[in-house]
């Protein structure tokens, strides 16, 4: 059941609403006029909002401009009995979910009112993230001791003010981009509205473009109502593209033209539509080297590398391993026993280690040694699972083939699964550890699985 707000200055239709909306199992509530909706959407959350455009005093796109500048908006459907292209396109470009003409069928309003449940659905579990998020950032500058991390935020503080900068954020996975690039949106004039996560390398293909941005009802098998891409739906705040250097070469095209033109077209649409948004890009791949091998565009790379950012590995600030760790334990725990959260022994395993995993894998490794440890301080035994050191090139520069020779695949699977097992299964850090991109590992591991 949704809590809904229906708003207009018709109590007929107000009362039409409320019965369709009612049966479906809805809690509804009744404004007459926009003042007074927006005083009981301040007053308290709603899952969504239906509003009149035309009422006396604020009227419905007024009503919608308020309610999307708030720290945590809800989504909102606006109907009207006066459409114009004028109006729609106003209404859309001001952030609502769906623009809907009296009089109007059942259905429409139904379907509308669902796909606009699931955007509501969403936006509360990033309420949430978010909370969690800017909990997580206030203790992370507590423990930010490395001075290239606070060079870092320092310089990040500068480029959040200028609103539409394109950020391009580097460095190896675990090292906390997102981290970096939820901090810039939230420093920059942008903070209030919304900030949207696409990453790259988990969305197929073909599903790219609809998902960058959008597609028609019908576009293809499957498409039966419209979809709003997350560039309109990010319109006004910030849009995080991970793992930008897995984005196919035809979409990258696309996403060219939207960050040059501030215009994107849904699949199988004619409309040119103008968005405002924040591109901030993010990825572990030497972006340069692929520019070189053909498998990503040159002036996509130029046009996203306008204010670039590097986070050095975890390895390379090893004043921040202990400070990180002793944060993630108190984090970990519910109740701590006293401040020696680490023995000198663990404390020694710890900046032995060489992190391929960077901080996700330190917190990982911490959580798992705090259960083991109890109540009592981390120990050296608590850390034994950890392996330190790398693979080392001169071990194998020093291998000699033995005079009944050897099993070649498997020892490069053995070397394979070594990889995988002292990065925490990340591909990407594995990849570093053997000297091979990401993509030439995947290749090589199919391979292997092809001849097993």
């Amino acid at each position: 059941m949704a809590s809904i707000l229906i708003v207009d200055d018709e109590s007929k239709m107000r009362h039409i609403l409320k019965i369709m909306l009612g049966l479906e199992g809805h809690s509804i509530e009744e404004a007459q006029d926009g003042e007074t909706a927006l005083a009981m959407v301040r007053d308290r959350p709603y899952d969504l909002v239906i509003s009149d455009i035309r009422m006396p005093g604020m009227d419905g796109l007024d009503l919608l401009d308020h309610i999307q500048s708030m720290e945590v908006p809800c989504p909102v459907i606006v109907i009207t009995a006066y459409a114009t292209i004028d109006s729609a396109v106003k209404a859309m470009k001001k952030g609502a979910m769906d623009y809907i003409t009296k009089p109007f069928e059942e259905l429409n309003i139904i379907l509308a009112v669902e796909k606009a449940l699931g955007v509501s659905r969403i936006l509360t579990e990033n309420r949430e993230l978010k909370e969690e998020l800017n909990r997580s950032i206030g203790d992370e500058d507590l423990v930010c001791v490395s001075r290239a991390m606070e060079h870092l935020l320092e310089t990040a503080q500068k480029v959040a003010a200028k609103a539409d900068t394109t950020v391009l954020i580097t460095g190896e996975s675990g090292t906390g981009k997102e981290i970096v690039a939820r901090f810039i949106h939230q420093n920059s004039p942008r903070a209030k509205r919304r900030f949207v996560t696409v990453n790259c390398a988990a969305i197929t293909a073909n599903l790219v473009e609809s998902i960058l941005f959008g597609h028609e009802k019908g576009a293809f098998t499957g498409a039966d109502r419209r979809k709003q891409g997350f560039f309109e739906y990010a319109s006004g705040g910030s849009l995080f593209l991970d793992e930008i250097g897995d984005l196919p070469l035809e979409a990258q095209a696309k996403l060219l033209r939207a960050l040059q033109e501030k215009i994107v077209q849904r699949i199988g649409g004619n409309e040119s539509i103008e968005v405002d948004v924040r591109v901030i890009c993010a990825t572990n791949q030497d972006l340069e080297s692929l520019v070189k091998q053909g498998e990503f565009r040159s002036d996509l790379f130029y046009r996203i590398d306008v204010f670039p950012l590097h986070i050095p590995p975890l390895r390379e600030r090893i004043e921040a391993i202990v400070p990180l760790a002793e944060h993630f334990i108190r984090k970990f725990r519910e109740r701590l026993s006293g401040e020696n959260l680490l023995t000198q022994g663990a404390k020694r395993v710890l900046m032995d280690h060489t992190w391929p995993g960077n901080v996700r894998e330190l917190a990982n490794a911490v959580e798992r040694a705090v259960i083991l440890a109890g109540e009592g301080p981390v120990t050296t035994e608590h850390l034994s699972f950890l392996r330190t050191g790398k693979i080392q090139t001169g071990a194998v520069e020093a291998l000699r083939l033995p005079p009944d020779g050897l099993a070649l695949e498997k020892l490069e699977r053995d070397l394979i699964q070594q990889a995988m097992e002292m990065t925490n299964n990340n591909q990407s850090a594995a990849a570093r550890l053997l000297g091979l991109t990401r993509s030439k590992l995947r290749t090589r591991v199919k391979q292997l699985e092809a001849y097993s």
